[in-house]
């Protein structure tokens, strides 16, 4: 599996343990699969790490925008990540890429509308490496510095306008 992360430095040599115990999928090393994913969210004089992930006997959950995947969000926001999986693969919640004030994980929705505010947008995935076992399977392959990020911020841009357009649209329509 080839995976992808953007970040100031090379990172030969990744650590599971320094990201946030808070996200989405709990503690890890967060990659995509996607490497046009990794670029737009690059910036100026970034490099784009490119990783192999060989899977043979590691503990794999795979994940789709269903209420499983809200379900494990919700728990791992709150710290509560009890998952021995490996390597936890499945959509980034886009809340976390877009501004929503907090909205959809303040516990304040129903969990049904919070569900749909997740789906809106476009669908961007995610790998944590969430073990060390995993790790040992990770191979650095190599990087890429960014040289002109200017193009990838300006789709982020409107992607995000176009975003906060249908995530007010819905909570329009559940006030």
């Amino acid at each position: 599996m080839k995976l992808y992360h953007a970040g100031r430095d090379e990172i030969r040599e990744p650590d599971i343990y320094r990201g946030r115990k808070n996200a989405d999928f709990g503690q890890g090393f967060y990659l995509t699969p996607d490497r046009e994913f990794a670029y737009r969210w690059a910036y100026e004089d970034y490099v784009v790490n490119e990783y192999e992930l060989d899977l043979k006997g590691l503990e794999v959950i795979s994940f789709s925008r269903t209420p499983d995947w809200f379900d494990y969000i919700y728990r791992n926001r709150r710290l509560r990540d009890t998952s021995e999986a490996d390597v936890v693969t499945g959509p980034v919640a886009n809340d976390t890429l877009y501004n929503t004030f907090g909205i959809i994980s303040s516990g304040l929705l129903k969990p049904e509308d919070a569900l749909a505010l997740l789906q809106i947008g476009p669908e961007f995935k995610q790998t944590a490496v969430k073990s060390e076992k995993a790790l040992q399977n990770l191979t650095w392959i190599g990087a890429q510095r960014i040289t002109d990020a200017a193009h990838y911020r300006d789709l982020v841009r409107k992607e995000e306008e176009e975003y906060q357009k249908l995530f007010a649209a819905y909570m329009q329509k559940i006030k």
